[in-house]
């Protein structure tokens, strides 16, 4: 990534995620979120804007969607019975996985409560079990 100019805020795009890029993605240091969803959704409709909103809000995290009726064998995978599902991922560690919508201010908590997780302690505690 390159410089922004001072007080220019650098958005990413939401990314759309397959089979084939999500080890990559999923595993790679840093905070992935990931909304599964389906275009007939009214559920999914209703949370994709709060999710649009809230990768504006942290540029520093990667968003991303699975669309499900096009990655049946990716969902099926990961065991995505119901949608939507947001998955989030830290230094290649799924760390939170919760069907159904949330609202804004939840979504919120949540993101600020995987960025203070202690990844060492995280880590150790998943070597254990």
């Amino acid at each position: 990534m390159g410089h922004t100019p001072r007080g220019m805020v650098l958005l990413m795009a939401l990314r759309t995620l397959t089979l084939a890029d999500f080890p990559a993605v999923t595993g790679a240091d840093g905070i992935t979120l990931i909304d599964f969803w389906a275009p007939w959704c009214p559920p999914c409709r209703m949370f994709g804007p709060i999710f649009e909103k809230a990768a504006e809000a942290h540029p520093d995290l990667t968003f991303a969607k699975v669309n499900t009726d096009e990655e049946q064998e990716l969902s099926a995978m990961l065991g995505i019975a119901s949608i939507p599902t947001l998955m989030i991922f830290r230094d290649g560690v799924l760390v939170f996985s919760q069907p159904g919508a949330i609202g804004a201010k939840d979504l919120d908590r949540v993101i600020g409560l995987v960025k203070d997780l202690d990844m060492a302690e995280v880590k150790a505690d998943a070597a254990t079990a």
